[in-house]
């Protein structure tokens, strides 16, 4: 797939106790502020409710020419013809994973704060790959710390998008595409605000190389 596509705002669903619907329209308000990358990641029972949900995103985004990402189903991302799966750390996720949605599926990894482990995935076939976390969390508060530094060095040794996720504001974001990251995938500083849409155009404006100074 072209990895063009694969820069901007990562935006993060997180299960909503008031049902999806309430997903779906924070979906439809990140859209409209311009997100591109949309993971759909529901840790909670339920298959059927899952698939009916990953097929309403996807349905919404592929509408508004976004991509829609399964966090951890390859057989969902499957079913709901979804644009591609993120999988956990091993490399046999990604074969897997490649085998079973084909060549044109996208296929990103975690991993964490290691570069070995994002070397061996690019060379498994992974589209991307993601370190973090970077700043507190409130998704994932035990996550491993992710140092900065480590995505100037990833930028040189990798050919492949690098995500950064975890703690990501607008206000600290920089930072981390300066430093190396192509996607910067957030979860509670989007969904969790008051508007949504302005925020992703927040996030979205740090991409916007004529900003920084040169190197």
């Amino acid at each position: 797939m072209s990895q063009q596509r694969l820069t901007g705002l990562y935006a993060i669903t997180q299960s909503q106790p008031s049902g999806f619907d309430i997903t779906l329209n924070q979906v439809a308000a990140a859209l409209s502020g311009g997100a591109k990358i949309i993971q759909y990641r529901d840790k909670q029972p339920g298959e059927e409710r899952r698939q009916a949900e990953a097929a309403a995103l996807c349905d919404l985004c592929h509408g508004q020419d976004a991509l829609l990402i399964i966090n951890d189903d390859v057989a969902l991302a499957k079913r709901v013809s979804a644009d591609g799966v993120h999988v956990g750390r091993e490399d046999s996720g990604i074969v897997h994973a490649r085998q079973l949605l084909g060549e044109q599926a996208i296929i990103g990894i975690s991993c964490y704060n290691q570069l070995p482990l994002a070397i061996a995935a690019e060379k498994a076939g992974a589209d991307y790959v993601a370190f973090g976390r970077f700043y507190p969390s409130a998704t994932k508060p035990d996550a491993v710390q992710a140092d900065i530094a480590l995505l100037a060095e990833a930028k040189q040794r990798l050919q492949i998008p690098i995500v950064a996720i975890g703690g990501i504001t607008p206000e600290n974001g920089a930072t981390l595409v300066q430093a190396g990251a192509d996607m910067l995938a957030v979860i509670n500083a989007l969904f969790g605000s008051d508007d949504i849409a302005a925020n992703c155009q927040r996030f979205n404006q740090l991409f916007d190389r004529s900003e920084y100074p040169p190197t």
